[in-house]
């Protein structure tokens, strides 16, 4: 039988859609929760759990108390052992910490954990190299490649692992950044740490690596787009985050938010650094047009920082209204060559699967395969 833990970040990814560029705070929080915004990370654990629910004979599951891991367990039919205590409803980045030491003291096969960065940071302070740990990636930006690629892949991962299949270990990067640096603009990424994971390279997400793009090929492409805009001034564009987007507005002579969501019409900036409710109003009943870019390393284009494209605004402007640019270089150093989708909307994500058009360059596109 094996023995497997569970933590639970209640409050990570809250601030997402907020458009706060992450979690961490209390304020953040406070002001997420009062635009009626809840952590995803409960319903994302539950996919996993339906899977290890298949071999609930196989498995002895522990989980943190009620909403860090208990009230999820037995939603799905398990009776796990509870390790810890907590204050619920304040539940803090120390008690993280404090329950995933006492986890590792009973010396588990894997310790599952679903966040973000800043909980595979609390994960790592605690239990360091002892542990084989999946993450359930649940956060905002997910730099870290202790996570697997979207929820169903971690729901894989855990369920090949509880039915005994054999399995290497690797070590993989704790990455996160300063949040107020990043909600600055600034992106100030630190490693901190290693942690053991399960080597299945196609199921895990790699490490976020920093744009090396030419300015040459930003300005092919920025020109490309900007004049796709110019002539279509009478529809809405949205504009994702990124320095590749940013290339696009200096390119229009339009200030942008870098790590943020504008919304352009008729050649300015209507609203800007916009939060999910604000940007589906914006779009609702109205044309438009998504521009976003890729994440270096990982291929995310959905789901990794720019949760303010939500499901219900994507489906508002239609997966066919969404146009995707990037380096080619950055598209040549991607895992499998392919671009991935983790909205958190499993239909959805399925909908935009698929071979697609990317723009690289000036009236140059490369076709990638999109996957979840």
């Amino acid at each position: 039988m094996k023995k497997i833990g569970l933590i639970i970040n209640p409050v990570a990814g809250i601030g997402g859609p907020a458009g706060m560029k992450g979690s961490d705070g209390a304020e953040v929080q406070r002001v997420a929760r009062e635009l009626g915004i809840r952590s995803a990370t409960a319903e994302r654990t539950k996919v996993v759990l339906k899977s290890l629910a298949l071999v609930k004979e196989q498995v002895q599951l522990y989980t943190a108390p009620e909403e860090m891991g208990e009230d999820t367990a037995k939603e799905i039919g398990f009776t796990p052992i509870i390790v810890g205590s907590i204050k619920s409803g304040s539940t803090t980045a120390e008690d993280t910490i404090r329950i995933a030491k006492e986890m590792a003291a009973l010396q588990l096969d894997l310790l599952i954990f679903a966040g973000g960065d800043g909980t595979a940071r609390n994960v790592a302070e605690a239990v360091g190299g002892e542990l084989t740990v999946l993450g359930i990636p649940g956060g905002v930006k997910i730099h870290s490649a202790v996570y697997a690629r979207n929820p169903l892949a971690a729901a894989e991962l855990a369920l090949r692992f509880a039915q005994g299949d054999e399995m290497e270990t690797m070590p993989a990067e704790v990455m996160d950044i300063d949040e107020e640096k990043f909600r600055a603009g600034v992106v100030a990424a630190r490693l901190y740490g290693y942690m053991n994971v399960l080597k299945v390279k196609t199921l895990m997400q790699c490490c976020k690596s920093g744009s090396k793009s030419s300015q040459d090929a930003l300005d092919e492409i920025a020109t490309d787009v900007a004049e796709y805009i110019e002539e279509h001034d009478e529809r809405l564009f949205v504009i994702g985050s990124g320095s590749t987007t940013r290339a696009v507005m200096d390119m229009l002579h339009l200030p942008n938010t870098l790590l943020g969501v504008d919304v352009v019409e008729q050649g300015q900036v209507i609203a800007a650094d916009v939060n999910e409710q604000q940007l589906y109003e914006l779009v609702k009943g109205r044309e438009a047009t998504i521009v976003i870019t890729v994440i270096g390393g990982q291929g995310h284009i959905l789901g990794r920082g720019n949760q303010q494209l939500s499901p219900r605004v994507l489906r508002e402007v239609g997966l066919q209204n969404l146009m995707i640019i990037a380096d080619p270089k950055k598209l040549a150093c991607l895992p499998g060559r392919s671009l991935v989708v983790d909205s958190g909307d499993a239909e959805l994500d399925q909908a935009l699967c698929g071979w697609r058009a990317v723009v690289t360059g000036l009236g140059q596109t490369t076709m990638m395969k999109i996957i979840t």
